[in-house]
């Protein structure tokens, strides 16, 4: 439930320091943003504002909670009396509007809260694109606790499950009904599966995954139409070439996009984000965002970016803290880096590497190597004789030695003499690096 401010607190505003910090949303952008606030101002008073749950949890654990290997508890980092010994404060509701005049954050129950710098930090909502039945009961993505919840309401009875969109989010829920024995079928509208990711090679290679675990995935398959059982729930799909595929439940997760929900008639500059410069101030005084919610301007202001993942939300909480305490701090991501998990392969990839749907650049030479066994394989990218990115799929390699071997601007065949350095695979699993190597250093001679 929401509380009211007492409106001591904004009176700071007026008289200097501390000041009053409000933070809506408490995953990882909010959280880091609050900790690390702390950590610079300890007379400050800051208030974490969550409708989604109570405590700070990992969102990329909920698959784990569904198939029974944690609970919700094993996924929060903090003990409760972390919050208390901290000195931050938690309000739980749901934000209905902002006003930015007033400096005031209006809640869905008509209470409100004051503050002196706001903090929005609203995560992502799943996508949706119009299409016909997607509002029906048994429709739903896979974002949010209340996500989970709704997926275990509807999971009795369920026999068959049709995922739409073939990305990370899609092939965690195709996972986690799998897990439960219920059939999965997923459509994606790719030619391969995940190539605005993914090269050619790599996509071919998980999408034999995944329908190796007996997942069915439709790829160039569209959804045209959800279908009502006639009271109100999905039944069926309609695909865009007219087939039919009966189903209990449909899984949209076609990516997400910012929660922007509690900005209407704020005055706070949007485009597909909430627009901040790289300091992750708004547009509006005293407002900043971070994490999956920001829409990041480059210093001249044109171009513009989001970046809708853990570690990013982590560094731009961090930035956001500083700047808050005073100081002016751009962020910079750095070496780009992301890692998932296609059923049982793991999927690692640092730098810059084109996916199947763009062109390659002819300044670009590629290496590519994979296991007979289609288990494992390897991707280098060099440009200009220095290695810019790399893909490896079923080969668990450092983090720091890949961005430091591109930082450094190694050349390829360097990279391969040293490959062992990258080497993070579990004890006693087989080793590859003498197979890459060989095949690679032919293909940069």
């Amino acid at each position: 439930m929401a509380v009211r401010c007492s409106g001591a607190w904004s009176d700071c505003r007026r008289g200097g320091p501390p000041l009053n910090v409000v933070i809506i949303g408490n995953g990882i952008a909010g959280v880091t943003a609050a900790l690390e606030l702390r950590k610079r101002k300890r007379d400050w008073r800051i208030t974490l504002v969550s409708g989604e749950s109570d405590a700070f949890y990992s969102r990329t654990a909920l698959m784990y909670i569904y198939m029974g290997h944690m609970r919700l508890v094993d996924t929060q980092p903090y003990e409760e009396r972390h919050w208390s010994e901290q000195r931050i404060e938690r309000v739980r509701g749901w934000v209905a509007g902002i006003d930015t005049a007033a400096h005031r954050v209006n809640f869905d129950d008509g209470s409100s809260l004051a503050y002196d710098k706001l903090v929005l930090a609203t995560g992502s909502v799943s996508n949706k694109f119009g299409w016909p039945g997607q509002d029906l009961e048994r429709v739903q993505g896979l974002y949010s606790l209340q996500d989970l919840e709704l997926l275990e309401r509807n999971t009795p009875g369920l026999k068959r499950g049709v995922i739409v969109g073939g990305g990370l989010i899609g092939i965690e829920l195709a996972e986690m009904l799998h897990s439960r024995g219920i059939a999965v079928t997923m459509l994606a509208r790719e030619s391969e599966y995940w190539n605005n990711a993914m090269p050619k090679d790599e996509s071919r290679l998980i999408a034999r995954v995944i329908r190796e675990a007996h997942i069915d995935l439709r790829l160039q398959t569209e959804l045209a139409q959800i279908v009502d059982d006639g009271h109100g729930r999905a039944c069926a799909v309609m695909t865009g070439e007219g087939e039919r595929i009966d189903c209990q439940l449909v899984g949209l997760t076609a990516g997400v996009r910012p929660n922007l929900s509690a900005l209407k008639d704020s005055g706070i500059a949007t485009r597909r984000g909430i627009l901040v410069n790289l300091r992750l101030e708004a547009q509006v005084e005293d407002v900043y965002a971070c994490g999956d919610c920001a829409e990041l301007q480059s210093a001249d202001g044109s171009a513009t970016r989001v970046e809708q993942l853990w570690y990013t939300g982590k560094m731009q909480g961090e930035v956001c803290a500083e700047n808050l305490a005073g100081g002016r701090r751009d962020y910079e991501r750095g070496i780009w880096f992301n890692s998932a998990k296609f059923i049982d392969l793991e999927w690692h990839t640092y730098g810059r590497v084109s996916g199947g749907s763009a062109p390659v650049d002819p300044a670009e030479r590629h290496g590519f190597w994979a296991a007979e066994n289609g288990r494992h394989a390897l991707r280098i990218v060099e440009r200009d004789g220095a290695v810019i990115g790399m893909n490896a799929l079923g080969l668990r390699h450092r983090h720091r030695v890949w961005e430091r071997f591109i930082s450094e601007g190694r050349s390829a065949r360097e990279v391969l003499d040293r490959l062992s350095e990258a080497h993070f695979d579990p004890e006693f699993y087989r080793r590859h690096e003498s197979t890459i190597r060989g095949s690679l250093m032919e293909q940069f001679r």
